[in-house]
């Protein structure tokens, strides 16, 4: 009888866990959009200003990303040898400096199809939309990875 009672039970409660709503994944796409959407609210881009700008932006998030993943391998594993951590570093180094000269050189592709209060609405937008994100990530509102 305890067995069946048990069993019930065990069967009730895997029931009530998959009637819940299914984790979230985690969708570039939908996040990419989301962003492009604050950003254009944020700044209050034209639809032809963001036409002209978004392009540029995902360019350079693009370029980013090369030098990111490349650090990002750089630290998984630590080098052997003083001589080789000392080329890891400069690496790595060199690389947060390509990542600027990035920036640089799209924030002056930006002045070209937008004002400069609106490049600098812009860069502020994105800094608080991937706060506010990282913060709702932070409190069990984080989507799982695919």
């Amino acid at each position: 009888m305890k067995r069946i009672v048990i069993t019930c039970l065990a069967v009730l409660m895997l029931l009530a866990v998959s009637a819940q709503e299914p984790k979230k994944k985690f969708s570039p796409e939908k996040f990419q959009a989301e962003l492009e959407q604050f950003i254009t609210n944020e700044a209050c881009l034209t639809p032809q200003e963001a036409t002209k700008f978004f392009p540029l932006y995902r360019e350079m998030h693009k370029k980013q990303r090369c030098a990111y993943n490349q650090m990002k391998a750089l630290g998984k594993i630590k080098p052997a040898d003083e001589s080789e951590c000392r080329k890891s570093i400069q690496k790595r180094d060199e690389l947060e400096l390509e990542l600027k000269s990035i920036q640089q050189t799209y924030h002056n592709k930006f002045l070209g199809v937008l004002s400069a209060s609106k490049v600098f609405d812009v860069i502020k937008a994105e800094d608080r939309f991937h706060r506010k994100t990282f913060r709702n990530w932070g409190n069990g509102k984080r989507p799982e990875k695919k």
